[in-house]
């Protein structure tokens, strides 16, 4: 009797799964093919980034006041409206800091440390800081020498409905005497082809009022006066010249730069010193191309980078009161890069 029982409970299991299945396949309905696709790369490190709207809103004049935005970034400048201005990222020092124009590194044998005031943004369109290196696929054994990476893109002449020639003409003028005009010219040779020009001047005295004082531990004032900040004047001038191109599967780019600048170095007020007569002498030109395309016959990307840099500078300590020196550096630097 419980062996007829057994069989009449797996035989009511039975129809129950078989009705089951029944009401499942007629429940199935079929749905189109769905094709997934992500980007080639993904950052493993999200970057920092200002272009655009961006940059324009912040109404900086040189790259090392608008980086300041960044997190994680210490800026030092020395020396008012014509100091040397660096940065370091996560106080690694200044010298772990890459910077790349355009894709190009920028290099300085003297001591590794790039002066960011030297690149105005008239002619800068994107800033992006990594710390660490960006993932890209076009990479060079330079990019990964440094712990954190600052890229400067520069402008890409565009050229709206019909028309063949963009002209920005900017005059600055502010405190300490500054007066900064700026030029920027792009034209369309062709529809493959487009140059761009970019000058700017920028002068200085630096001389601004401050207030010097000294209290003795008795509570009397020894001195409190009003002086003029010396020794703080700059002039320089920046040229850009460039050619972008257009091929079947590509682009190229080629760009000269000049920059030559003399400026004071004010020093510090320390013991009634009011003067101090360091002055600094800059004279960097480059010349970089670059060009990225891919091939027809293979399944082939390809990016060529090229670039020669003469570089001088002369800094002169004329203070009698310390060691005299006039040290002049000059540097030449070759860069390619084939990826």
């Amino acid at each position: 009797m419980r062996f007829v029982r057994l069989w009449l409970v797996f035989a009511l299991l039975c129809v129950c799964f078989d009705l089951l299945a029944t009401n499942k396949l007629d429940s199935i309905q079929h749905i189109d093919e769905v094709v997934v696709s992500v980007p080639p790369h993904k950052e493993v490190i999200p970057a920092q980034r200002l272009a655009g709207k961006q940059l324009e809103a912040l109404g900086s004049r040189s790259v090392a006041d608008a980086v300041r935005c960044f997190s994680g970034v210490q800026i030092k400048d020395y020396g008012g409206v014509g100091g040397i201005k660096t940065l370091d990222i996560r106080s690694m020092g200044s010298q772990h800091l890459g910077v790349f124009y355009d894709g190009i590194p920028i290099g300085n044998a003297q001591n590794g440390i790039v002066d960011l005031g030297k690149f105005s943004m008239d002619n800068i369109e994107e800033i992006s800081l990594y710390n660490g290196q960006r993932s890209e696929i076009f990479q060079s054994a330079r990019d990964f020498g440094a712990a954190g990476t600052i890229y400067l893109r520069t402008r890409h002449p565009r050229f709206a409905d019909a028309r063949k020639t963009n002209v920005a003409l900017t005059f600055r003028t502010g405190s300490f005497d500054l007066i900064n005009p700026s030029l920027l010219w792009e034209q369309k040779i062709n529809d493959r082809i487009a140059s761009s020009l970019s000058l700017e001047y920028i002068a200085s005295s630096g001389k601004y009022k401050f207030r010097y004082s000294k209290v003795l531990p008795n509570g009397t004032t020894a001195w409190d006066t009003t002086a003029v900040r010396q020794n703080g004047d700059i002039q320089a001038l920046r040229a850009e010249a460039s050619l972008f191109g257009t091929l079947a599967q590509g682009k190229w780019q080629v760009k000269s730069y000049y920059y030559n600048s003399e400026r004071g170095i004010p020093g510090a007020i320390v013991n009634n010193v009011w003067t101090h007569w360091q002055r600094q002498w800059d004279r960097d030109f480059f010349v970089q191309a670059s060009a990225l395309g891919a091939t027809r016959a293979l399944p082939l990307q390809w990016q060529i980078n090229a670039k020669y840099a003469n570089n001088y500078l002369r800094y002169l300590n004329a203070d009698t009161t310390q060691m005299y020196l006039d040290n002049h550096f000059w540097q030449q630097e070759m860069y390619a890069s084939i990826a």
